[in-house]
């Protein structure tokens, strides 16, 4: 078995950290991101990898920075054959990426090259992609860039959310690194270069990119909307007795539309918006201060003719 640091932070990565514990190897500390406010007290909160870590008697280090002397020398003092990062936050110098004698390896949640960086589930349901994939690669001193270990392809729905794809590949990435780590451990781990064409970034979701533009054919409006759900939630405005109010969409279904002079506009009592082609059903939504329901189920409690606009 390994001496394995493991390095991560939010909901995603709690799996693969379970994985490589009930696997065996010796996790000998964990790194997650410090405690931060979160909540209506906004208390501090420990990271869901924290939480997890401290409760499976595993010794945790939250520093702001891994550039420093001192970091670097408790990293050392480990003397972990190999670490494990799945989305941990902070980016892991050259000192650090030397310090294990079998490597640093990640787990990113793309078919690289495509989609290097901190959000490439978003972004690929966001750009229409119909599959992803899970990965192991060497960490490297570029973003993304290191020789892919092992792969696992997944299919992306027409109708799937960002959540929905999260958790599919959270699970798929933990049994996929048990298996790179056992590789390792025999010797027989095979690294393969990543192409030099094909890449694209995937840059962090911005919250200005969260408004729904209707103006856009429906297909990119249905994309949009499952690319950001759950969070941060794509969002419309609406007028409901008298008041400007922001709605999330968190999931959608493609419609037939009437065409570009109809975007914006509710067509039916279904809640169907015509877009800049085709048309948008709101499946599911929440008002602000609201729980998420039905978009019928909304429409009971608010006044939303067909022929009103949204924007």
């Amino acid at each position: 078995m390994l001496r394995i640091v493991f390095m991560g932070t939010p909901d995603f990565s709690v799996p693969s950290l379970a994985e490589i514990v009930a696997a065996g190897h010796e996790v000998v500390a964990v790194y997650a991101q410090p405690p931060r406010p979160a909540g209506r007290g906004m208390a501090e909160t420990k990271s869901p990898v924290h939480a997890f870590a401290e409760a499976s008697g595993i010794a945790v280090h939250t520093p702001t920075s891994l550039k420093n002397a001192e970091a670097q020398a408790l990293f050392r003092a480990h003397q972990a054959d190999a670490a494990v990062v799945v989305a941990y936050g902070l980016l892991l110098p050259q000192a650090i990426l030397d310090a294990p004698p079998l490597g640093c390896f990640n787990l990113h949640a793309s078919l690289l090259p495509r989609w290097r960086g901190a959000a490439p589930i978003q972004r690929a349901i966001m750009a229409g992609d119909s599959e992803t994939a899970a990965m192991v690669m060497r960490m490297e001193a570029g973003l993304d860039t290191g020789p892919v270990c092992l792969a696992e392809r997944v299919a992306i729905g027409p109708d799937m959310t960002a959540g929905e794809l999260h958790d599919t590949l959270s699970h798929r990435g933990a049994e996929l690194l048990v298996r790179a780590l056992a590789a390792l451990e025999r010797g027989s781990l095979t690294e393969t270069p990543q192409p030099e064409t094909g890449v694209t970034y995937a840059a962090k979701i911005d919250k200005a990119e969260a408004r729904i533009d209707f103006s856009k054919p429906a297909q990119q409006v249905h994309d949009h909307i499952r690319g950001l759900s759950p969070f941060p939630g794509a969002w419309f405005e609406a007028e409901i007795d008298g008041k400007r109010e922001r709605i999330k969409v968190l999931r959608s279904a493609r419609a037939n539309g009437p065409g570009a002079n109809a975007a914006g506009r509710i067509l039916d009592d279904q809640l169907t918006i015509g877009c800049g082609s085709g048309a948008v059903r709101l499946v599911t939504v929440q008002r602000a201060g609201k729980k998420a329901m039905s978009a019928v189920e909304m429409l009971r409690g608010a006044h939303l003719p067909a022929g009103s606009t949204v924007g």
